[in-house]
């Protein structure tokens, strides 16, 4: 790996009047090193990142920053600017810009490495030092820790502990040297850097795993316990929406106003690189919390019960002392947030943002059901379809193989695997009811729900009644834990008491109340995809290839093959459900195969990343997972998406109007021999590829490169980057 800053990522004159000109000229820099391969799109992640939350904070810096799929690797820029930059900081502009870029799939080290550089921001030695350096090699070399920071002005009150300094530098070169460094420097970081900050030399304690201390080794004067009383503790936690910066830097500022007031400090960084929980018992020992945040804080529940004190993130690094202070009188009042409760909430409640509406939360309990209804779908179809490639198209009238069954004969064979893939099927309703209810109210869901799926196949209701059914169980349970209920009765609730009241009323709806409606409007599907011809079928085709198309593995994707795969969860699908099973994988399979050719044919609209992505789609296109052109609709969504849409839909219509079918629900060409018309079904898949290539290939060259980028072909970037940009460092 390259070294993160070198002297050609460093501008101590940097000329811009503002925070997107200055963000401009340092990526640039990243350009010309091969560090960045598109300059606007990573600018546009950056930009995103801005609009979230200004990146400048007091003390007279700017850390604009960004995940990007853009960045090759972990990357530094930095720029010194004489007028001042407004990023946003209370206390005015900016003059230390640093501009981090981290790529996309960053390691947990790589990561750490730069959440540690935050931190070293917070050490007034370390920014001086690099206010008052005098050429390029030498600010790259503080910041990468190769050189230690000067002593602080001596007028400023006193002479800088020498041992203090060294011991800053070594935090420094720990930090973001090496990787191995980053495991340390969340435990030594805190007491290295206020120590240089104050000239005194403080020690550290050995904080819990995945979290740092300050254990009032250096406390104010007056602030330190009597003899035999044990300080004040306090727990906290910071995030940030990127988890690179800012959520470092306010650990980092609570730890240091924490040691200077002669309290512990123990904080749970909840940053990109994931995070580790603070030991239970240390939380249970704090007297108060603290919240700094910007995102949701996971797991909250672990800190009820405590005066808490909850913030955003930029508060945690411009005013600790105020937020510390802020909790002991909340303690010293007796102020506490509401104790812990069971949780009252489902699965899907508990995740994301709380002010997650209905519709979405609907979705994900659908999507839960059909998650773990897939599966069934493919071994089933598959071994159904194997049984009739096998054993000939009668197999299905064959007598049970407990009774007949000739190791030595073909139909026998083919008997077996039809067999087991009809019972596999018959589980696809009630996995799908079950896990809808268990999405909704976790395990006590699962027995009614399973419960009412099996009663949906009894009467005939089909994937409709398993989709109610699965609704209506969840429902109850919810219904049924909300009910206030004696002590001695609470621990019989989830084996006896749940699943007896919610299997009979469950039951009791499906066969008595809407289990025959729903039966009636399942057979009037059916009945109405049989009669499908012509151009209605083709336009279904089209629609069918649309939906799959749209957002490539996500929730309407979902949808039609969900639609499809319920036509032929059934030993004798009709002729109308193998056509729109084979003109929903055919429609699936266009994406990823036509990314990847037009990675082949017209490379140099591709980066470096996107062509190496572009040869793994192609086994993914094959294998029917469209999931294969995700990262480049990601990229490039205006373009991918009503491409990848328009090849879709002539491929459906035309899979539908060449009447192929196919009796297994996946397995893209390594299925073609069980499909109905396979040449025609071949040439519908290679006409909505070839239309997908033509429309990304027209659509990108039509983008105009930015005039400023010196490289705005991704070829061009690779060959434009001087040698020294890719020499590795000794790691």
């Amino acid at each position: 790996m390259s070294e993160m800053i070198t002297a050609d990522l460093v501008d101590l004159d940097l000329s811009a009047d503002t925070k997107e000109a200055a963000a401009r000229a340092l990526a640039q820099r990243m350009v010309a090193q091969g560090r960045v391969t598109d300059l606007e799109g990573f600018l546009a992640d950056v930009a995103a990142r801005e609009a979230q939350m200004p990146t400048g904070l007091d003390g007279g810096i700017g850390i604009p920053h960004c995940r990007s799929a853009h960045v090759t690797e972990p990357t530094l820029a930095f720029g010194r600017s004489a007028a001042g930059i407004d990023f946003g900081a209370a206390d005015g502009p900016a003059d230390l810009i640093f501009l981090i870029a981290a790529p996309a799939g960053a390691d947990d080290a790589h990561l750490t490495i730069l959440s540690s550089l935050a931190r070293q921001l917070m050490n007034a030695e370390f920014t001086d030092a690099l206010r008052s350096a005098g050429d390029a090699a030498a600010a790259a070399a503080l910041i990468r820790g190769d050189e230690a920071p000067t002593a602080a002005d001596e007028g400023a009150g006193g002479t800088a502990d020498t041992g203090s300094s060294q011991s800053a530098a070594d935090s420094s070169q720990d930090a973001v040297g090496t990787p191995q460094g980053a495991e340390a420097a969340s435990e030594d970081t805190a007491a290295t850097s206020v120590a240089a900050s104050t000239g005194a030399a403080a020690g550290s304690t050995a904080p819990a795993p995945g979290a740092t201390v300050a254990d009032g080794s250096a406390p104010e004067p007056g602030a330190t316990p009597a003899p035999g009383e044990r300080p004040f503790r306090i727990v906290a936690v910071t995030s940030c929406p990127t988890g690179i910066a800012h959520t470092y830097m306010a650990a980092e500022s609570l730890e240091n106003a924490g040691r200077e007031a002669g309290i512990e400090v123990v904080v749970e960084t909840q940053g990109s690189a994931g995070f580790t929980r603070l030991d239970p018992a240390v939380i249970a020992a704090a007297d108060g919390v603290i919240f700094a945040h910007d995102v949701p804080v996971r797991d909250k529940d672990r800190f009820a019960g405590k005066p808490t004190v909850d913030v955003g993130v930029k508060a945690g690094i411009n005013r600790p002392a105020e937020l510390i202070a802020e909790v002991r009188g909340k303690a010293a009042r007796g102020e506490a947030s509401a104790p812990a409760q069971a949780p009252s909430g489902t699965p899907v409640e508990r995740v994301g943002d709380s002010t997650e509406g209905y519709g979405t939360k609907l979705r994900k309990w659908l999507m839960s059901g059909v998650s773990y209804m897939v599966p069934f779908v493919a071994a089933g179809g598959l071994l159904i379809a194997l049984g009739f490639a096998i054993g000939g198209y009668k197999i299905n009238k064959a007598p049970s193989v407990m009774d007949h069954f000739v190791w030595t004969q073909a139909d026998s064979w083919g008997a077996l695997l039809f067999q087991i893939g009809v019972v596999s099927f018959g589980f696809l309703v009630p996995v799908l009811a079950g896990y809808i209810a268990y999405g909704m109210a976790d395990r006590p869901g699962l027995v009614p729900g399973f419960v009412g799926g099996a009663i949906s196949v009894t009467i005939n209701a089909g994937f409709l009644g398993g989709l109610a059914a699965g609704l209506i169980a969840g429902g109850v349970v919810l219904a049924v834990q909300r009910v206030q209920i004696p002590a001695a009765l609470r621990g019989i609730m989830p084996v006896v008491v749940i699943p007896l009241i919610s299997s009979a009323i469950v039951g009791f709806l499906m066969f008595v109340v809407i289990g025959k409606p729903i039966a009636g409007a399942q057979k009037g599907l059916t009945d109405w995809l049989n009669g499908l011809t012509g151009t209605n079928a083709i336009l279904l085709g089209a629609l069918l290839g649309l939906m799959m198309c749209f957002d490539l593995g996500g929730p309407v994707n979902k949808v039609a093959y969900t639609f499809a795969t319920a036509g032929i969860a059934v030993a004798t699908p009709s002729d109308s459900a193998m056509k729109i099973m084979a003109a929903v994988m055919a429609a699936g399979m266009v994406p990823p195969l036509a990314m990847a050719l037009a990675t082949t044919v017209r490379a140099r609209l591709f980066t470096a990343a996107e062509r190496e992505n572009g040869k793994a789609a192609w086994v993914l296109g094959a294998s029917f997972i469209s999931e294969g052109a995700i990262p480049f609709a990601a990229a490039d969504p205006l373009r991918v998406i009503p491409a990848s849409m328009a090849g879709g839909a002539l491929t459906g219509a035309l899979s539908m109007g060449f009447g192929a079918t196919l009796r297994a629900p996946h397995g893209g060409v390594f299925v073609v021999p069980l499909i109905g018309n396979p040449l025609l079904y071949l040439v519908a898949i290679a006409a909505g590829v070839g239309v997908t290539t033509a429309l990304v290939v027209l659509l990108k060259g039509l983008r105009k490169p930015s005039p400023e980028s010196p490289a705005a072909d991704p070829a061009a970037q690779e060959t434009a980057a001087p040698e020294g940009a890719r020499q590795p460092i000794a790691a």
